[in-house]
C-alpha cells in the first residue's frame, strides 16, 4: 500500500513537471514553449518582500516550531524566559504568572521594565515599541545589559506579539506607568502614559494567543503550564514565582491549584528529590553542587542520583531554557562522570572492570538535573531544544569532575556499590552484544523458545511479525491461518498483570511477561535495545468485545510503561478482527462492529434481502482461512498503528495512572463522568 502511493505520488510529480499523457519526441518542444511563456509571467511583480512581523504570521514553525500545542506553549517560554533574564542579573525577585477565563495568559515581574524613551535609530517610536513589533530587538545581542540571557535573537517575545490576537504590556519605571495595545502585532495606538504609580516596577505582558494560526480550540492547559512555571523557580532559588489560575479552567484538572507560590533555595537539589522521592537509590546521597555565580558567564549547577528500580532520566538547561534534545553541556556531564568513575575504580584497583565501561554505561539508571549558564549561547533552532555552544562542554566537564572524585572518596563503601552497578550494566551490554552475534535460528535455539511461541522463519526483523493471541484456540487457529515466514504466534492466557498497580516483586515473577520479553527479544526500560528487537510489528490481535479491548488495554499499557520506545519506533499495533460475519446467497462480508454491520447491511445488500448476520464468540471460533483472510493477510487487513502524542506525554501519563493505577477512586470518578456514553452499550448487552 505504502509503495503504491509513493508511486502514485512519483507519477503525479513527472505528470505535473512534463505533462501527463504527452507522446515523446515533438512533445518535449511543446512542453519548452509553455514554459517561455510561463517565464514571461514571472516578474518583479512578483517577488513578495514581508515586512514587520508578517513572515512569523505567513511561517509560524520557522519561528516556534509549528503550530501545535507544544508551539503554542513556547509562547508562554518566550516571555518568561525575559522574566528570568531580568532575575537572573539581579533586578527581580518574583514573577507572577496568571491564566484567565477569558483564554489570556499574564507574566509579571519585577524587573526594570522594557524601555520607553525614544529609540536612537527609530525616534519617532519608543523603544518598548520596536521590541515588540520588530524581529532581532532587543538588549541581549551583547553582556553589556545582561551577562547570561535565555533569549539571544531577538525574535521571542516580538514573535509572541504576532501571533497573538491581542496583547498589552504595561511598564513601570522611574514611578511611571506606561501602556501600549497590539493586535496581531500591529499598534493600536501610540504608548500611553498613564501617569504617576510607587511601589510598583517591571513588566506586565498579557495576551491570548491568535484562533486563526492555532486553531479554534487551542487553550493553554493549566497542569503544563504550573509546571514550566514550577521547573524556572527550581532552576534560579533566588526567585519566587507567584501562580494563580481560574478555578473554572481546573475542572478535571489534577494536582493544580487555584493559587500557589514557588520558591526553592535548594535549587536542583530539591528539584531532583521531589522527582525521585519514591525510588530506591544505589548511592543514597544525591550529587549535587553549584560552580560560579548562578547567572554568571560560566556557571553550572547540577544533581545526580543512580535509581536502582527505575529508568534514568537527563533534564537539562541553559540559562533556564530547557534543551529537551540535549547538547554540549550534556556531553561535558557524561564525560566528567565517566573519567570520576574510572579514576575512583584505578584508585581501588579495579580498573580492569571498568575498562570496558561507556559513558552511557554511568548514565543508565542515573536521574539527572544540569543547568548551565553561558554568555551568547547557540543553539540549533529557534526553540532552542539543543545547545551547540562547545565552550559549555569544557565549563561542564570542568565545573564536575573534582567535585565528583571528592563525593566518591568521601564515602567509599557508597562509591564501590556504585562502581558495582554500573559494571553490571557494561557487563549485560556486553552479553547483549555477543547474543546478537549468534544467530537467532539455530535448531538448539528451536528447543529454547519462549513459552508456547511458534517462530517464524525468517531469521532478520525486518519485514516479521509478532502476533500476540488472546488464548490457545485462538492461538491455534492464528498458527494454520499465518505465513509461515514472516508471522510468529505467541498465545497468552487470559488477561495479564496490569503493571500500572502491579509491584516490582509481581511483575519480576510473572511468567507470561518474562515470556512476552524474550520472545521481543529487545529488553525493558533503560536496558531497551532497538538492534536487539526479533521482529519489525508487534500486533496484538485479541477478540473484538469487551474483554478483548480490556486485554489489548492491559498489554498496551505493559509495552508504555515496560518498553515505550518499542511505540515510539512505530512497532506496536492493533489488529481489527471482524466480529459479525453477513452473508445472502454467495455473498459474505465481515463487519467490525455494530455500527459497522448497520452501514454494511445498507451498502452491500438490497433492502428487502434476508440476511444471515453470525457474531464471532472469539478469534478461535473463527475458521483459519476466514482468520486469515479479515485479520493476518498484509494484503486484506487492517492495523491500528499505536502512537504516543509528542504535545501531550504528560496527558498521557495522567491518563494511563488515573485509568490503570493504584488509585481505585480516580477510575470510579472517570466512570461516573463518562456514564452517559455507555448506557446504550450497557443496554445492548
Amino acid at each position: 500500500m505504502a509503495k503504491s502511493l509513493k508511486a502514485l505520488a512519483k507519477n503525479k510529480a513527472t505528470n505535473d513537471l512534463f505533462g501527463a499523457g504527452e507522446p515523446k519526441g515533438r512533445a518535449g518542444l511543446k512542453v519548452a514553449s509553455r514554459a517561455s511563456g510561463a517565464e514571461a509571467g514571472y516578474t518583479a511583480r512578483d517577488i513578495e518582500v514581508l515586512e514587520g512581523l508578517e513572515p512569523v504570521r505567513r511561517r509560524p514553525g520557522m519561528y516556534i516550531g509549528g503550530t501545535d500545542e507544544k508551539a503554542l506553549h513556547h509562547l508562554f517560554a518566550e516571555v518568561i524566559d525575559n522574566s528570568m533574564d531580568e532575575a537572573l542579573a539581579g533586578h527581580a525577585t518574583f514573577i507572577e504568572v496568571e491564566l484567565t477565563a477569558d483564554g489570556f495568559l499574564t507574566v509579571t515581574d519585577n524587573g526594570r521594565g522594557i524601555p520607553v524613551d525614544p529609540h536612537p535609530k527609530f525616534p519617532k517610536k519608543s523603544a518598548l515599541e520596536v521590541i515588540m513589533c520588530t524581529l532581532h530587538s532587543g538588549g541581549k545581542f551583547d553582556s553589556k545589559v545582561y551577562e547570561t540571557s535565555g533569549g539571544l535573537h531577538g525574535v521571542g517575545v516580538s514573535v509572541v506579539n504576532a501571533l497573538s490576537s491581542r496583547l498589552e504590556v504595561e511598564v513601570a519605571r522611574s514611578q511611571q506607568l506606561y501602556r501600549m495595545t497590539f493586535e496581531r502585532g500591529h499598534p493600536k495606538g501610540k504608548l500611553e502614559d498613564l501617569g504617576k504609580i510607587n511601589n510598583r516596577r517591571g513588566t506586565r505582558i498579557r495576551f491570548k494567543p491568535d484562533t486563526d494560526i492555532f486553531g479554534a480550540k487551542a487553550t493553554f492547559k493549566p497542569q503544563r503550564l504550573f509546571k514550566m512555571a514550577r521547573s524556572k523557580a527550581y532552576l534560579f532559588g533566588g526567585v519566587e514565582i507567584r501562580w494563580r489560575c481560574a478555578p473554572e479552567l481546573l475542572k478535571g484538572v489534577e494536582d493544580v491549584p487555584a493559587e500557589d507560590s514557588f520558591h526553592f533555595p535548594g535549587g536542583l537539589k530539591d528539584f531532583l528529590g521531589a522527582a525521585i522521592h519514591n525510588d530506591t537509590l544505589v548511592h543514597p546521597d544525591i550529587f549535587s553542587g553549584k560552580s560560579g555565580r548562578v547567572g554568571a558567564h560560566g556557571a553550572c549547577e547540577w544533581a545526580v542520583a543512580w535509581t536502582a528500580d527505575a529508568d534514568g532520566f537527563l533534564s537539562s538547561y541553559c540559562n533556564t531554557v530547557p534543551t529537551q534534545d540535549g547538547g554540549t553541556h550534556e556531553s561535558g556531564m557524561r564525560s566528567a562522570m565517566l573519567r570520576g568513575l574510572k579514576d575512583h575504580a584505578e584508585r581501588i584497583g579495579q580498573s580492569k572492570r571498568a575498562a570496558a565501561v561507556t559513558s552511557e554505561d554511568v548514565m543508565v539508571g542515573a536521574a539527572v538535573m544540569l543547568s548551565v549558564f553561558v554568555r551568547e549561547p547557540e543553539f540549533q533552532g529557534q526553540t532552542k531544544d539543543r545547545l551547540a555552544t562547545a565552550e559549555a562542554q569544557r565549563i561542564v566537564e570542568q565545573a564536575i569532575k573534582d567535585p565528583f572524585d571528592h563525593w566518591l572518596s568521601g564515602n567509599p563503601v557508597q562509591a564501590n556499590r556504585l562502581l558495582d552497578f554500573v559494571v553490571e550494566r557494561a557487563e549485560e551490554r556486553l552479553r547483549r552484544r555477543a547474543e546478537k552475534e549468534i544467530a537467532r535460528k539455530t535448531a538448539t535455539k528451536k528447543a529454547r523458545l519462549p513459552g508456547k511461541l511458534t517462530d517464524c522463519t525468517r531469521t532478520a526483523a525486518e519485514g516479521s511479525e509478532l502476533f500476540i493471541v488472546e488464548g490457545d484456540s485462538a492461538g491455534g487457529t492464528a498458527k494454520v491461518a499465518r505465513n509461515r515466514e514472516t508471522q510468529a504466534i505467541l498465545p497468552l492466557r487470559g488477561k495479564i498483570l496490569n503493571v500500572a498497580s502491579a509491584g516490582k516483586d509481581k511483575l519480576v515473577a510473572n511468567a507470561q511477561l518474562a515470556d512476552l520479553t524474550q520472545a521481543i527479544g529487545c529488553g525493558t526500560g533503560a536496558h531497551y535495545r532497538e538492534e536487539d528487537l526479533r521482529y519489525s510489528r508487534i500486533i496484538i490481535m485479541t477478540d473484538a468485545d469487551v474483554d478483548g479491548a480490556h486485554i489489548a488495554s492491559l498489554l498496551i499499557t505493559f509495552f508504555y510503561r515496560q518498553m515505550p520506545r518499542l511505540i515510539d519506533e512505530g512497532h506496536l499495533y492493533l489488529a481489527v478482527p471482524p466480529l459479525y460475519k453477513l452473508t445472502h446467497g454467495s455473498k459474505t462480508v465481515y463487519a467490525r462492529d455494530d455500527a459497522h454491520r448497520d452501514a454494511l447491511l445498507k451498502s452491500e445488500f438490497n433492502a428487502n434481502a434476508k440476511v444471515d448476520i453470525g457474531r464471532f464468540k472469539g478469534l478461535g471460533e473463527m475458521m483459519a482461512a476466514q482468520l486469515k483472510e479479515t485479520t493476518m493477510d498484509p494484503a486484506k487487513r487492517a492495523l491500528l498503528r499505536v502512537v504516543l502524542l509528542a504535545d501531550d506525554r504528560e496527558g498521557t501519563a495522567d491518563s494511563v495512572e488515573r485509568l490503570m493505577g493504584t488509585k481505585a477512586e480516580a477510575r470510579f470518578a472517570f466512570i461516573s463522568d463518562k456514564a452517559e456514553f455507555a448506557s446504550e452499550d450497557l443496554l445492548d448487552v
